[in-house]
């Protein structure tokens, strides 16, 4: 088994997670509509709580399937890129990025910032879980679907859709090789440009001096020393929001995005979930939750109990 073979047969198990229940946290069913419509407003800051949790149960999952086993086992590392890794016989050693995804969340937050050069073999893959409490706000996290991609090819789409000299750099880290390994520096930074327009056309003069190619993003040394002296030149700005995956417009993230709001939960479908719950129309939202999830205007008797 090599390399490819491993993250191959780790995507087929991950994938016929789609529809798994983990048992790992149970919000309890409210007993009033007032009280789901509170709850909804709140359920969305459990995602990095019950996230991680599922990204700890992935792992397990993966180990208890038997193929593995003879050729090393699956093991997180936090910190550390990826987060979990397998490790055996197996070289260059296959990676998982795991990101459970809550889509009921305003976008998906996560964040992918290492640098192209650490994709050389393709070892590294991505994987996006997106899940839901079992009744929308309640129950235990249900896993809607997964996707699987490539984090060479999520590294290259943002670079890629992000860079745009002068006006946006994006910078490899610097060479930190000879640091011992928990002060190596692995991530790429976004920079806006802030200088005057008269500037701005200046810093263009250059780019376009760079000649046809110029423009195109590489993460070598050369042409990072370009960009280097663009920003010690001129004024920029760190963006913040940089490498969200929401925004990195990879073909796969965007197709799966797509698929999941489309998908139909309890009568309606999450991107029509996710609308009705982002709107704090709370009378709209009182409607559909006694209509699709049975949560009563009133029940003295739960009350009590």
């Amino acid at each position: 088994m090599n390399t490819q073979d491993v993250i191959r047969l780790a995507s087929q198990y991950l994938n016929d997670l789609s529809g798994h229940t983990f048992d790992v946290l149970n919000v309890s069913k409210p007993v009033t509509v007032n009280a789901a419509v509170n709850l909804s407003k709140v359920i969305s800051k459990l995602s990095p709580l019950l996230g991680n949790l599922i990204e700890f149960n992935t792992v397990e999952f993966l180990n208890k399937q038997n193929e593995f086993a003879d050729f090393g086992k699956w093991q997180r590392q936090d910190p550390g890129f990826p987060d979990t890794i397998f490790v055996g016989e197996v070289q260059p050693m296959p990676g998982l990025e795991i990101k459970a995804w809550f889509p009921l969340a305003t976008e998906i937050t996560a964040r992918f910032k290492d640098s192209q050069n650490h994709f050389s073999f393709d070892q590294t893959y991505v994987v996006m879980l997106a899940w839901l409490p079992e009744k929308i706000i309640y129950g235990k996290p249900r896993i809607l679907d997964v996707c699987v991609v490539s984090g060479l090819s999520v590294a290259v789409a943002r670079d890629t859709h992000y860079h745009n000299p002068p006006d946006y750099l994006v910078l490899e880290p610097e060479d930190t090789t000879q640091r011992t390994a928990n002060l190596q520096q692995t991530n790429t930074n976004g920079y806006k440009f802030q200088g005057s327009i008269e500037e701005l056309l200046e810093a263009q003069k250059i780019v376009d001096s760079w000649g046809v190619e110029g423009k195109i993003y590489k993460p070598t040394r050369d042409y990072q020393r370009l960009l280097r002296q663009l920003r010690i030149r001129y004024e920029y700005r760190l963006d913040t929001n940089f490498a969200k995956m929401d925004r990195i417009v990879h073909p796969g993230i965007k197709e799966f995005k797509q698929r999941i709001y489309n998908t139909e939960v309890h009568g309606m479908t999450v991107g029509q979930w996710n609308r009705l719950l982002s709107s704090r129309r709370e009378e709209n939202i009182k409607i559909f939750l006694q209509g699709y999830l049975d949560i009563k205007e009133e029940n003295i008797d739960e009350l009590i109990d």
